[in-house]
């Protein structure tokens, strides 16, 4: 690289190693936000991507230029199935880390002999199952939901009050929330480094290979370094698509939504759903979270001004 007269810039980002195939079909969900609130609530809700639309609303977003004037929004579906409570788990923190100290798996238990004073992060287990919304599995996915409001024994009572109840989307989160979205990216199997990482092809003539990183370490010390761009996995990584803010939340026996002809590899959404102003990871039919914001500003929450949609579009 001693001919080089001008720098360049690395190729592809370090926030995103290692580039390995996820575990699991389900995100692990790493953190839950805390949010203020009298009044304790779950703070994530799972559902299914069935596909995207546009929408159409009017910029409620003050001090733009284009306040008040309509607003083009590239949007997902997401269907969701309802959630039903079926147990109850208590975090400790010891010795720098989240120990679980208690769980509960039977309606109409109490508080009183939970040990409480350990207690620092109270989680609810929430089952769903995919066959509820038209797919072809019947297993329910049982997952683990933070819980947040108030103090610990109102978030336990809270909990053990909705074991083997169902819960919807609209008892948690409301049209004009911002929220994440965690889920697994579509899979894209092995690919070189100018496809993964976006490195430049190199010059005619200039090595044998072209699609080929020119160097990938120097003689001394002889090691190649973790940040080189190399072949590999690309695609089914997790990701968290934060700040996605709710536009509608429906049901479909009410306003339907679905295209003519369905969703392309979806089909009809059923019963409730929603719809995200952005994308949303993974292709059709895949799992993904919906959480509470854990970062940014709080903007204005209030329920956006829908003009029109265009299922027709989105398939």
């Amino acid at each position: 690289m001693g001919h080089r007269k001008h720098s360049a810039p690395r190729r592809g980002s370090l926030a995103y190693r290692p580039r390995g195939r996820a575990k699991s079909l389900l995100p692990r969900i790493r953190t839950w936000p805390k949010i203020e609130s009298e009044k304790p609530t779950i703070l994530g809700f799972p559902a299914f991507k069935a596909g995207t639309i546009h929408v159409i609303t009017v910029d409620d977003r003050a001090k733009t230029p284009n306040f008040g004037k309509p607003l083009f929004n590239m949007s997902s579906v997401l269907s969701l199935p309802e959630a039903e409570v079926v147990g109850l788990r208590l975090y400790s923190h010891e010795d720098g880390r989240d120990l679980p100290i208690a769980d509960v798996k039977a309606a109409g238990q109490t508080s009183e002999k939970l040990p409480l004073q350990r207690a620092r992060r109270v989680a609810a287990m929430i089952s769903t199952v995919p066959h509820d919304v038209g797919l072809s599995q019947k297993e329910p996915i049982v997952m683990e939901v933070g819980v947040a409001g108030a103090d610990v024994k109102s978030q336990a009572d809270y909990v053990l009050g909705l074991i083997g109840k169902k819960v919807r989307f609209a008892d948690v989160f409301k049209a004009g929330m911002y929220v994440d979205v965690l889920g697994i990216t579509k899979g894209k199997g092995f690919e070189g480094p100018v496809t993964r990482f976006g490195v430049k092809r190199k010059q005619h003539k200039s090595r044998k290979s072209v699609r080929a990183v020119g160097v990938i370490g120097p003689w001394h010390p002889a090691a190649v370094m973790y940040t080189i761009a190399r072949a590999g996995q690309m695609g089914f990584h997790q990701r968290t698509e934060t700040g996605k803010r709710i536009l509608l939340a429906a049901n479909a026996a009410e306003k339907p939504i679905t295209p003519a002809g369905g969703f392309l590899h979806f089909g009809e959404v059923r019963g409730d759903y929603a719809v995200l102003r952005g994308s949303v990871p993974g292709p059709a039919r895949r799992f993904v979270m919906v959480r509470f914001r854990a970062r940014g500003v709080t903007k204005s929450q209030a329920p956006p001004q829908v003009v029109e949609l265009s299922p027709m579009i989105g398939r």
